[in-house]
């Protein structure tokens, strides 16, 4: 099975329609895999559900398909960043579901392991709690959280084999693997990709079971809010 694809668009054939979920991999604007944004926007999918830590910033990442209105919903933890966002959520454009940071990680884990739902006290007398299922273990209270999976995964890594095993640098190992294990499909853009047996064995973080589809993209790496102090 060949899973190397000479571009974004190619691997986003036949994988996208309205109305699907995605998820989005990195932290900030790190680890995003940002070619496969723009082949996304450039589907013309449309009421996508996004399933990302945040969403990018005004011009990048998730933001881009935010200015064309494509998302219906966002599932987050951190949207700060994004002003396109603030103004149609305010608006009532946008679905919003708030998920503290770890609940997010972990909601977005357990999907991919087949777990359905689990308890955790994040929330627990809060907005977040509301509607939740509420259990008592051990005197204490928790609240159930569901799992998360997607029909396509858009991950960022650093390098990957053609065969998908998958090596991650640094802040981009934040929600990129867990994602890669929780989508139906799962679509990979690397900054190297070399031949099976060259990557070595007990450094591997994704393994290539999980992987559908790579591409090797160029990459910006821009910076997300540059603060600079006076001399």
């Amino acid at each position: 099975m060949n899973k190397v694809y000479p571009d974004a668009k190619a691997a986003l054939e036949g994988l996208t329609f309205d109305g699907m979920t995605v998820m989005a991999g990195g932290f900030g604007l790190c680890g995003i895999p940002e070619n496969l944004i723009v082949a996304l926007r450039e589907s013309g999918a449309q009421n996508i559900t996004a399933i990302s830590n945040n969403a990018g910033v005004d011009d990048f990442g998730l933001g881009l398909l935010l200015q064309t209105r494509q998302i219906k919903k966002m599932v987050s933890s951190y949207v700060g960043e994004n002003a396109t966002f603030e103004k149609q959520y305010l608006n009532g454009e946008l679905e919003l579901e708030f998920n503290p940071q770890g609940t997010l990680a972990e909601r977005i884990r357990a999907g991919g392991a087949g777990i359905p739902g689990f308890y955790t006290k994040t929330g627990v007398g809060t907005l977040i709690a509301d509607g939740k299922e509420h259990k008592d273990f051990n005197g204490e209270t928790y609240i159930m959280e569901t799992g998360l999976v997607s029909d396509v995964s858009l991950v960022k890594a650093w390098k990957a084999d053609k065969e998908g095993n998958l090596i991650y640098r640094k802040t981009a190992r934040n929600f990129n693997p867990m994602m890669a294990t929780a989508g139906k499909t799962t679509v990979v853009e690397v900054e190297e990709l070399v031949e099976v047996g060259e990557l070595d064995a007990d450094n591997i973080h994704t393994a290539g079971i999980f992987v559908d589809r790579i591409i090797v993209g160029s990459h910006e790496k821009r910076i997300e809010k540059r603060t600079t102090r006076e001399a």
